[in-house]
């Protein structure tokens, strides 16, 4: 049976969860169902009961700081510190000792601009979220400035203007959409579903941003029959000064297309390593079905 953190218990969105597993909560609707669950099975959220998710109650800035700093799993890893902060020397109404002080203070040093005299208990509404979603996003994927084609917000004017930027960029993020009059009800109180669903979206959009591809370098693909049924594919890198360098395949996908995409990554010496002073080509060998189009694409990291 699932065990709710005692945090979690006495009021909130948020808790630590001791279990992690899926899990569909009755009073969820299946549109906010994926978000919720997948924030469940990390640990980010959790119900007011075993039960309950209540997805319409609303939360507070406490909690919203919460889902926020565990969804985008932010945190002072590499920030080392004289004295240890604490929240009383960041924000006047923040006691040092309340369960949401931690993630307030993570916040701050991950550049996420919270109102010193911000009241913890207060509601929040869907601009106020939606900004502070999108600073710490951008913050933690550092991305770069970009120029976008502004959405039509039918209540554009009801937007706070400093706050404009950002939620047009969730839009563009696709984080969070209009509803079907073409409105973004900023001044609306969120609610608990689709707090979850904005972050849940938000964690997607910077798990996708922060993949590395492999390095890009010209890789040739030689196919020789084996037999009839099965042909002999071979990647070869451009020609390298030493022997340090190589191409290794990491998986196959056999596509409705009558493609075969081989993926690769390529590996280069080592800053320290000894290595032949030989002109080489690296390759790597592979089997596949003569049925198949063999099509080489770089690993995404």
């Amino acid at each position: 049976m699932k065990k709710l953190a005692t945090a979690a218990l006495s009021s909130v969105l948020l808790g630590a969860l001791t279990f992690n597993t899926a899990f569909a909560f009755s009073d969820v609707e299946s549109g906010q169902a994926e978000a919720i669950n997948a924030l469940y099975d990390r640990g980010v959220v959790s119900g007011v009961d075993h039960e309950h998710f209540a997805p319409k109650g609303k939360i507070s800035y406490a909690q919203t700081v919460q889902i926020i700093v565990k969804g985008l799993d932010l945190n002072m890893d590499l920030l080392r510190f004289i004295k240890k902060p604490v929240a009383s020397d960041l924000y006047t109404n923040i006691p040092n000792d309340a369960w949401y002080a931690e993630a307030f203070i993570i916040a701050h040093y991950n550049g996420v601009e919270i109102p010193k005299d911000v009241n913890p208990n207060a509601t929040i509404t869907r601009e106020q979220f939606g900004e502070l979603l999108i600073r710490a996003l951008e913050k933690k994927g550092n991305f770069p400035m970009i120029k976008i084609a502004p959405a039509d917000i039918k209540d554009a004017d009801q937007i706070t203007p400093e706050y404009q930027g950002a939620l047009q960029r969730m839009l563009v993020y696709k984080i969070a959409s209009l509803d079907k009059d073409g409105k973004l009800n900023p001044k609306a109180e969120i609610t608990r579903g689709e707090a979850a669903t904005w972050v849940y979206n938000a964690s997607k959009v910077l798990a996708a941003h922060t993949q590395k591809p492999a390095e890009t370098e010209n890789v040739t693909v030689n196919v020789e029959k084996v037999t009839d049924d099965v042909n002999k594919v071979t990647l070869t890198r451009e020609s390298k000064p030493t022997s340090g360098y190589g191409i290794e395949i990491t998986g196959i996908q056999f596509g409705l297309d009558g493609n075969a995409v081989i993926t690769y990554t390529l590996t280069d010496p080592q800053p320290d390593s000894m290595n032949a002073e030989v002109i080489t080509e690296p390759k790597a060998v592979t089997y596949v079905s003569s049925k198949y189009k063999a099509v080489a694409e770089p690993a995404v990291k």
